[in-house]
């Protein structure tokens, strides 16, 4: 009795166990790179506003006159007096363009995480044979379903889980930025910044973005998969070829035709699916969006994180079309492993 209580493990430890494996053995690509690409933004950030300050004071040196709302500021720009100027319509131009600059600002770790999620897939499964350690992976009384399964798991929601976390942590480290900014310009960040600005909006939408992001990456990180599993060598050039040569030769023979579509069909509904669906965002295309009147940042800004417009993709056949797709990909990546183990 007491074997049998020993020897069983429930599954939810077991696919813990398999995605703290997944999470420590890339935890450069899962946890740095974002963080890295979030801190070479704000360095940036930091760069161009330490330029445009030595700008303004060579300018002022030089005689030349800042002038706002017809008023000449001698010493440089006071944001208190600017601030004071403001009107309601004013203030929420100011408020989007606040909430726009911070999307700007957490777009870094997401591009950051389109490559870490692409390559991570196409060595997920070849890597481990390629070394051989897979037979050592393979000796754990742990499935290949596991295994398959808990890589796609660190695809889909670990990794943007973490690109989510960078991309917030950037946000407020570009506010923290400005804010000194502003107070060296006699301005008060809370009624600047923090009072117009939405940041922790902006970042409960980047967290609910997320289902979003794992349902439509599955047809590109199937695909990666399953080249992964079945590859024997240079599974990124065999990845890529398939797909674009399917694609010419779709085209070169207009096979589309014979279905009523146009070739570009397939270039965006197969091969951009396959190649990249783990874009993050790239399931706008086929969004419902309510019409809105861009007239400012406030509607761009609403308009990029518009929560209702990337729900809606749940109601499209692309992206469960895509699902299903992907996971056929995902079991084949499954039964391939169970097969190859040659290095």
């Amino acid at each position: 009795m007491n074997a049998v209580s020993h020897g069983s493990v429930h599954p939810t430890h077991t696919y813990r166990l398999l995605l703290k494996r997944e999470f420590w053995e890339h935890k450069g690509g899962f946890f740095w790179a974002p963080l890295v690409a979030g801190a070479i933004f704000l360095l940036l950030a930091l760069m161009g506003i330490g330029a445009a300050e030595i700008a303004a004071r060579r300018a002022i040196e030089s005689g030349h006159e800042i002038q706002i709302d017809g008023e000449v500021m001698i010493n440089g720009i006071d944001l208190g007096m600017v601030t004071r100027k403001l009107g309601p319509e004013e203030m929420q131009h100011l408020a989007g363009g606040v909430d726009l600059s911070l999307i700007m600002a957490s777009s870094w770790p997401f591009i950051v995480l389109t490559f870490v999620v692409f390559f991570y897939c196409l060595g997920a499964l070849y890597d481990d044979r390629r070394d051989r350690s897979v037979l050592f992976w393979k000796s754990l009384p742990v499935s290949d379903r596991d295994t398959v399964l808990s890589k796609v798991a660190s695809a889909t929601l670990v990794a943007p889980l973490l690109a989510v976390a960078a991309a917030v942590a950037t946000m407020f480290g570009f506010l923290l930025l400005m804010s000194v900014l502003v107070l060296f310009h006699g301005g008060n960040p809370f009624l600047l910044l923090w009072g117009p600005g939405s940041p922790l909006t902006v970042a409960a939408k980047l967290v609910a973005l997320i289902p979003v992001y794992a349902l439509w990456a599955l047809p590109t990180v199937g695909w990666l998969l399953l080249c992964s599993a079945w590859a024997r060598s240079k599974p990124f050039l065999w990845a890529i070829m398939i797909p674009v040569f399917a694609g010419i030769f779709v085209s070169w023979f207009d096979l589309m035709q014979l279905f009523n579509l146009e070739t570009v069909w397939f270039w965006k509904n197969v091969v951009a699916r396959l190649l990249l669906s783990a874009v993050p965002g790239s399931w706008l295309d086929v969004a419902r969006f309510d019409h809105v009147e861009i007239d400012g940042p406030r509607q761009m800004a609403d308009l990029i994180l518009d929560l209702g417009a990337s729900y809606s993709v749940l109601g499209t056949a692309q992206l469960w079309a895509g699902v299903v797709a992907g996971a056929a990909m995902i079991l084949g990546a499954i039964r391939l492993r169970r097969w190859r183990d040659e290095g």
